[in-house]
């Protein structure tokens, strides 16, 4: 099992989904957890079975909007106070604004780049120095396979996650030898998001996907203790694919 024991770690989107099982998976790896979003109720939930699942870490709920610069970098100078410093970030804060091009709103594009896209700009970037100055430091940032191959219906959150990937590679240039920086590519995933799809549409899907099933959260959660530990301490600007093998 991979240890985690007393680092740090921050995770955008925590309340919900993926999220919610990486915030779960870092917890039982020993990592005290702050869980950040901004929905307080579904926050007490994740703190308090975060708290059932390892008694001993320092979890917390932070409200904030993550796609807010001011409120960020002010929110994670307090908690590097709070906790001496950050060791993980796992960027997951996203949602989706479906829709063809031809009807969708500038709102819908400008919700889905700030909730998924800004958000990791704004994390990293206040995360970013105390992590130099301790001389380590790992950010995750989830993308997924719509960000590599499209979707109709998706150029929002497409364009999105695609911009993950390149933020991703390029970051992980700059801060090479000190801070590692890596991304998942989550392909369909039983979150509430895959619950809407219809019989049909999921069995379209299921026809794409080599291993013939939709993924669990937990396989992601996995996949980030893996970038998140040591274990991956030589592994930085790669994208890690989990999705059944669905893109190859």
């Amino acid at each position: 099992m991979i240890e985690l024991k007393d680092q740090v770690a921050f995770v955008t989107g925590a309340t919900s989904g993926i999220g919610k099982a990486i915030a779960h998976g870092l917890a039982k790896a020993g990592a005290h957890v702050v869980a950040i979003g901004t929905n307080p109720e579904r926050g007490a939930e994740v703190l308090q079975e975060l708290k059932e699942l390892s008694p001993e870490g320092k979890h917390r709920f932070f409200p904030v909007d993550a796609a807010s610069f001011e409120a960020v970098q002010k929110g994670v100078e307090e908690l590097v106070k709070e906790y001496g410093r950050v060791d993980v970030l796992v960027n997951c804060a996203g949602i989706t604004r479906d829709g063809l091009l031809l009807k969708m709103t500038e709102e819908d594009w400008d919700q889905v780049m700030d909730t998924n896209l800004k958000s990791a700009f704004n994390f990293s970037k206040a995360c970013v120095r105390p992590m130099i100055r301790a001389k380590k430091g790992k950010i995750i940032n989830i993308s997924s396979v719509i960000g590599l191959m499209g979707q109709a219906g998706q150029s929002n959150y497409a364009a999105s996650k695609a911009g993950m990937i390149g933020f991703t590679k390029a970051l992980a240039d700059e801060l090479a030898g000190r801070v590692n920086v890596n991304c998942i590519a989550p392909g369909y995933i039983e979150t509430k998001m895959t619950d809407q799809l219809s019989s049909l549409q999921k069995e379209a899907i299921l026809k794409q996907i080599p291993m013939g099933r939709i993924g669990r959260p937990e396989e992601i959660a996995n996949a980030t203790l893996f970038l998140a530990s040591s274990l991956s301490d030589y592994i930085t600007g790669q994208v890690l694919t989990v999705d059944g093998g669905m893109v190859r």
